[in-house]
């Protein structure tokens, strides 16, 4: 959560604020994109994120979202959104049946313009980014893939599945676009000291890593390009 937190505010420079989970007069006009992060939120109890999407804030998040508001939710925050019905699908243990924490390697699989947070990246790129979860396996009926894979709601594939989730699947999208889920962290991949590049090479003290170009697009979509990492 305060990882976010410290990309925007910090890496990024925009201001950004933590929400109580209790408020319910969130508006447009004050808030200009919601990121809901990971965390096993109430201990995952019942299963992942499905108590957290009664929490009062959400009925705020779902109306601004409905209303066309850039919504990101990941790893506890995309399950929050399948729970919350902002996303369709829904999550499962991972084939391992144990916490999967390590890197993996993402494709986008739409067109960068499909959601606000890809806005800066191309249709076929890959992006090496932390997956850290125990119920991250996604799964959605036949009948609802079909529908998604028209309407290019799948925004994420993995490369190297490290859950089992069906068809491979990272991240998801609403059919207008502006909400996505994706089970791993950017937010753990956006400076250089945090991912394997430096592991192999400690003298790579400044850069980013990939995770960055998420919140690079989001910024890009609300501001246009200005002055950004």
């Amino acid at each position: 959560m305060t990882g976010i937190y410290h990309v925007l505010k910090n890496i990024m420079h925009v201001d950004a604020e933590f929400i109580w989970h209790k408020r319910e007069d969130l508006n447009s006009h004050h808030y200009d994109a919601i990121v809901i992060p990971g965390g096993f939120a109430y201990a995952d109890r019942l299963r992942a994120g499905v108590i957290a999407a009664f929490s009062p804030v959400m009925q705020a998040v779902k109306r601004l979202a409905r209303d066309g508001l850039p919504v990101l939710g990941i790893c506890n925050g995309f399950q929050i959104l399948v729970e919350s019905g902002l996303l369709p699908g829904a999550f499962m243990r991972n084939d391992s049946l144990t916490f999967t924490c390590r890197w993996t390697r993402l494709r986008l699989d739409v067109d960068g313009s499909r959601t606000p947070f890809t806005l800066l990246l191309e249709r076929g790129m890959r992006l090496n980014i932390p997956v850290a979860n125990q119920e991250g396996k996604y799964y959605v009926d036949e009948d609802t893939l079909r529908e998604m894979e028209r309407n290019e709601q799948i925004v994420f594939r993995y490369e190297d599945n490290p859950n089992g989730s069906l068809h491979d699947i990272g991240g998801v999208c609403n059919v207008e676009g502006n909400v996505l889920g994706m089970m791993p962290h950017p937010e753990r991949a956006c400076e250089i000291m945090l991912t394997p590049q430096y592991m192999h090479n400690s003298t790579l003290l400044h850069g980013y890593g990939d995770g960055i170009v998420i919140f690079r697009s989001l910024i890009s979509y609300l501001y246009g390009k200005g002055e950004h990492p």
